[in-house]
């Protein structure tokens, strides 16, 4: 059996070219500057405070090299530690952070497991590895052991519905291929996948596609040694275990069983997340946002604190304003689901004033508009966008005017 070690110095995860970084940034959920703000500090931090962030299996880079360019634009102070045991992964993300000039970041290859003796953060990304460990719950503790007082984590798991027919073909190549090479263990799957059938699970499952667009891909989902999924409920007791509650997902619409069905209201929360995960059925990863247990837990910030300032994530704000004027009802797309929107006209001049820079205060003096009108326009704005992650209050970028 190829290790986890092996696997990753064979075949750094994902796959990356430092010489990309002149042409885009990788941006992703969860540990997205805007998105940790709206989720855990209510939209409020206070960014002349230094963030100590952790980047616990940092891979080739995505949520390291997304971390500090972010944080670098917006001019704040940040100190990251990174930590992955894969040299040549490590390698990869030296080169993109050297690529970006970006100075803020220390390396180290290491385990996870090893966090505790990196110090104690402020906040701690582990996106797509605690679902790889042995002994997974060990390393939601050790993230817990990591943490500084008042700190918050953003984890990414996989989810067992959305990656139907994966597991069946891990187990059959593991056991097929045991005692090959990872070239071998790739050369021959990938002869076998290509001749699936059109009914099988893998093969009729449209939400997977690492495997169409590398080798890394490829092995990563079907040729791992250590892979396990977390269902809604599972996930729940291992937090539960390790000293851990779930603040929200980085998108709660999906896990809303109010938009999929009337009923189940007077369920408990975690029992409705759950429900709406198995209805849902094509959701194949669950990013979170997570607090120590016991800890007051944070609610998403929101329009209710005019001082907040709004941002619209992976969407241009004049063209939306432009679309909602001319009253069309355009569908975006987010976590896998068409979210159609149906906005009143009047609320296209608050849209294009979005910039990223004003607050909601200064968005409603430039309309025109009173406290309350402003309100009754914008409430249906932010309830259309923000559980899906669109609309997300962060100032981040704001000065002192």
């Amino acid at each position: 059996m190829v290790s986890v070690a092996e696997q990753y110095e064979a075949y750094p995860y994902p796959d990356r070219d430092p010489a990309e970084e002149k042409t885009r940034l990788v941006t992703g959920s969860p540990s997205h500057p805007l998105e940790m703000d709206h989720f855990l500090w209510g939209g409020a931090r206070d960014w002349s405070k230094p963030l100590r962030i952790l980047v616990a299996g940092g891979g080739t880079g995505d949520g390291t090299i997304q971390l500090a360019q972010i944080l670098a634009w917006a001019g704040r102070e940040c100190e990251i530690t990174y930590l992955d045991l894969s040299r040549r992964a490590r390698e990869i993300a030296e080169a993109r952070a050297s690529a970006r000039g970006l100075t803020s970041i220390t390396f180290h290859t290491a385990s996870l497991l090893d966090a505790p003796e990196f110090g104690r953060f402020d906040y701690v990304d582990c996106c797509g590895v605690l679902h790889h460990l042995p002994e997974p719950e060990a390393g939601f503790q050790a993230l817990r052991e990591a943490l500084a007082p008042g700190g918050a984590a953003g984890v990414m798991v996989y989810a067992p519905y959305g990656r139907s027919g994966v597991y069946p073909l891990q187990e059959a190549f593991g056991a097929l291929f045991d005692g090959a090479s990872p070239e071998v263990r790739l050369a021959e799957a990938r002869k076998i996948v290509a001749e699936l059938p059109a009914g099988h699970p893998f093969r009729a499952n449209t939400n997977l596609v690492d495997h169409e667009q590398s080798d890394a891909g490829f092995y990563d989902l079907l040729l791992h040694s250590q892979d396990r999924a977390y269902s809604v409920s599972e996930l729940g007791e291992t937090l539960d275990a390790t000293g851990w509650q779930l603040a929200s997902f980085a998108t709660p619409g999906l896990y809303d069983l109010s938009r999929i069905t009337g009923q189940g209201a007077d369920l408990p929360e975690h029992r409705r997340m759950a429900l709406a995960e198995k209805l849902r059925g094509t959701i194949k990863v669950h990013n979170a946002y997570l607090v120590p247990a016991g800890a007051q837990r944070p609610q998403p910030a929101s329009g209710h604190r005019r001082a907040n300032v709004p941002h619209l994530r992976g969407l241009d704000p004049r063209a939306l304003a432009q679309a909602i004027g001319a009253g069309k009802r355009p569908s975006l797309k987010a976590g896998g689901v068409s979210v159609p929107l149906s906005l009143d006209k009047r609320t296209a001049p608050l849209i294009g004033s979005i910039d990223g820079t004003r607050n909601l205060n200064e968005i409603a003096a430039m309309a025109g508009l009173d406290p309350l009108a402003f309100w009754r326009l914008w409430q249906p704005l932010e309830a259309a966008l923000a559980p899906w992650g669109i609309l997300l209050y962060s100032s981040l970028f704001r000065r002192v005017r």
